[in-house]
């Protein structure tokens, strides 16, 4: 079946694409998150549903072909939400994600077109035995974090961080440091790491490369994977860690526990926005200042003039270039590295 199935870049950490496998139906009570299972579409969905491969390239599909993905939980709060474990009887499932997230499709917005369904058609595996993410983790050595961070959050998704992110590491990257990018929680998708890859990161890491469809997973679970990353980013000895925290810190992506894991490196936090009320509500649901606020938010002189009389917090649009050398004071004040 290896030729016929479409893999998509949940598999991107594997050798699924390369080595031969089984193909074994297993009952309910044996799946878990993190599996690799394969389904065939039922419905395509929307013309613009689409694909991510491993490479991050886009595809289109046709229905009845079979489609390489792991089973996880996604809780987005614009778009959709769904796991694996309300899977019913049926056997049906839905696309989460474009990289291959699968699960059950518990909501979504009414803005979204129809979602791409599945039929399960089993768990790949070798030798009689089912092939997990974790299958294919790499042993790394735990050891201290201790590489500067310039973090990125945001009050909900697309509300423009990784845009931030990567006009940011460009930045540093053309003053002559070397950076690494970071995604430590969300759903997977390999375009947001991939950007900041594009403008110059010597290297790139989300939860991924650790075993993890999304992180979304018991706490303790989630504390160990983000060792893991964090061991992997500190041994690039990068000048600096370009770092994004997917959608705010307040949902159920463990990104709390992402910053606390990693707070005593952060040098500087900005915080991409919707809008200038939702800046208000983070800062005191969280506790927490940001340096600097970007996003739609900064889109308009309104916006802007409104966060900073609210909030009491510095507004750039940072896609605007005249903006640029203000973002380098901020990020030079913050982290000591001249820019």
């Amino acid at each position: 079946m290896t030729h016929t199935s479409i893999f998509t870049s949940l598999t991107r950490i594997s050798d699924l694409r390369d080595k031969e496998f089984e193909v074994l139906a297993l009952d309910r009570s044996e799946w878990a998150t993190g599996d690799y299972v394969i389904g065939k579409i039922l419905e395509p969905g929307s013309t613009s549903l689409l694909l991510e491969l491993p490479s991050g390239r886009m595809r289109g599909v046709i229905g009845g072909e079979y489609v390489v993905g792991a089973f996880g939980e996604r809780f987005a709060t614009l778009e959709i939400t769904g796991t694996w474990k309300k899977i019913t009887d049926d056997l049906t499932f839905h696309l989460l994600t474009g990289a291959g997230l699968f699960g059950k499709l518990t909501s979504k917005s009414f803005f979204l077109p129809q979602m791409m369904k599945l039929q399960y058609v089993g768990h790949v595996a070798r030798n009689g035995d089912k092939i997990t993410m974790e299958s294919f983790v790499k042993p790394v050595k735990i050891g201290p974090f201790k590489t500067p961070v310039v973090l990125f959050i945001g009050t909900s998704m697309s509300a423009g961080k990784t845009t931030s992110a990567r006009i940011v590491a460009n930045l540093f990257k053309t003053a002559g440091y070397r950076v690494v990018g970071a995604k430590l929680t969300g759903a997977g998708r390999f375009k947001d790491i991939l950007a900041i890859k594009d403008v110059g990161a010597s290297a790139i890491f989300d939860f991924v490369d650790v075993g993890l469809p999304s992180s979304i997973c018991e706490k303790e679970l989630f504390k160990s994977k983000l060792a893991q990353l964090t061991s992997l980013i500190e041994q690039q000895k990068a000048d600096i860690a370009i770092i994004e925290i997917v959608a705010s810190p307040l949902e159920s992506y463990n990104g709390d526990i992402a910053i606390n894991a990693i707070r005593e490196q952060i040098k500087c936090t900005i915080l991409s926005a919707t809008d200038p009320y939702a800046v208000y509500g983070l800062m005191k649901a969280f506790d927490f200042s940001p340096d600097l606020v970007t996003g739609i938010a900064s889109n308009t002189l309104a916006g802007i003039s409104m966060v900073e009389q609210l909030c009491n917090v510095k507004a750039l649009n940072l896609i605007d270039a005249t903006t640029t050398p203000e973002l380098k004071e901020i990020l030079t004040s913050k982290t000591g590295l001249r820019l």
